[in-house]
């Protein structure tokens, strides 16, 4: 893989469909796999298997209609976890066993009881395990992101031996600030033998809001997978969103990583996943959102109809969106008002704008937004209607 190259590995199938209330059916995962395979993913984490028939159901099905991602299925570090999944992934042209231990002392402590040395012998054995069926596997070191680096890089050194290829470093809690996890990824690199035989990957939670941020700060330092969502979905406040991670990376080429991903498809994409999910996108969300092309201030609407580049670092049509939108309101001014008048028919002159925007204000202060049909109902009420038609 070349050093630039930055994996997407996609868990909307699993870890977004844990958000209560958005099961997906087989079919609607079906649709979004084949979606995801289109819009160039590099790994597809298609479920849980053992957690349950139809999961295991939808990873075997998913395994036979992707042509080009590796497909995933996540175990714990159990021997049944582990022969399940393989089970489901026998299909996969490329497949992939995600198992994994917390390594935390929270995780060791209170949830296995157990000590530092036993999760290590727990962690190389799940990981021998399912070497034994698949030649790709990922281990991941939960909670690692509060886990003790000196500790988390024995562990990294200890699946490295038992053959992974691929090492997640997860901050499950969103917890870490983007140095902190940074760093983290960092000293990893710098300390664990044989760490240029595995790649390091990024999964954030989003917590504290800073799930994006850690990624961008995880690959800056050297990791080259980053597991994200569309739309950021998953569970509690979610996980990275694959749409700006994505869009980071490509808006600045000087980092110089890149992906594979088609981003014109990421609108339509968001709108699938939210569509089948149930879940709404806010408005303001990055990249996607109703409103991240939308401009509804009189001065940023001057500013994008004279060239867009004054307030868009994106242009729309990148992300599969047509066009930016000039939205009406009491906040509009004169520009906004004669670009979409002319959108619906109307060449207003000068001395014609100033005279119909004061009838534009009154109208629109009585309501949230001023849309084509206004329009016309405002110049048809004008005292100058004629002269504008006539001309």
């Amino acid at each position: 893989m070349s050093d630039n190259k930055v994996q997407i590995f996609d868990t909307t199938l699993r870890d977004g469909e844990q958000v209560p209330g958005c099961k997906l059916n087989t079919e609607q995962k079906l649709i979004i796999a084949e979606q995801l395979d289109f819009l160039g993913v590099d790994i597809i984490e298609a479920g849980f298997p053992v957690s349950s028939p139809g999961d295991f159901k939808s990873v075997e099905e998913i395994s036979k209609i992707v042509k080009n991602a590796t497909v995933c299925g996540l175990t714990r570090s159990v021997e049944n976890d582990i022969k399940v999944a393989a089970e489901a992934l026998k299909y996969a042209k490329l497949p992939r066993i995600h198992t994994g231990i917390g390594t935390s002392d929270s995780h060791i402590k209170f949830k296995f009881k157990s000590t530092q040395d036993d999760i290590i012998e727990r962690a190389v054995r799940a990981v021998t395990y399912a070497k034994s069926f698949v030649e790709d596997v990922e281990f991941y070191a939960e909670d690692a992101g509060r886990t003790d680096n000196e500790y988390l890089a024995r562990v990294c050194e200890a699946v490295i031996k038992a053959g992974v290829t691929v090492l997640n470093i997860p901050d499950t809690t969103g917890y870490c600030l983007p140095s902190e996890y940074g760093a983290k990824i960092k000293y990893l690199k710098e300390n664990v033998k044989g760490i240029d035989k595995a790649i390091l990957s990024c999964h954030c939670h989003n917590d504290l809001g800073l799930a994006t941020a850690n990624s961008i700060e995880g690959v800056i330092n050297g990791a080259r997978q980053i597991e994200c969502t569309i739309n950021g979905i998953g569970e509690r406040a979610g996980n990275t969103a694959l749409e700006e991670v994505v869009m980071i990376l490509k808006q600045h080429p000087y980092l110089n990583l890149d992906t594979n991903i088609k981003t014109e498809m990421l609108y339509g994409l968001s709108q699938l996943v939210s569509d089948s999910m149930g879940i709404y996108t806010q408005p303001n969300k990055a990249i996607v959102g109703a409103n991240a092309f939308a401009h509804s201030s009189g001065i940023h609407q001057d500013g994008v109809i004279k060239n867009r580049e004054t307030y868009e670092i994106i242009d729309p049509k990148d992300v599969g969106v047509t066009e930016s939108a000039i939205v009406l309101t009491a906040r509009s001014g004169r520009a906004a008002l004669a670009y979409r008048a002319k959108n619906v028919g109307y060449e207003l002159t000068k001395l014609q704008l100033d005279v119909i925007y004061t009838n534009f204000l009154d109208y629109a202060d009585k309501k949230k937004e001023v849309v084509d049909s206004d329009i016309h109902k405002i110049i048809e009420s004008s005292k100058i209607y004629n002269e504008i038609v006539s001309s």
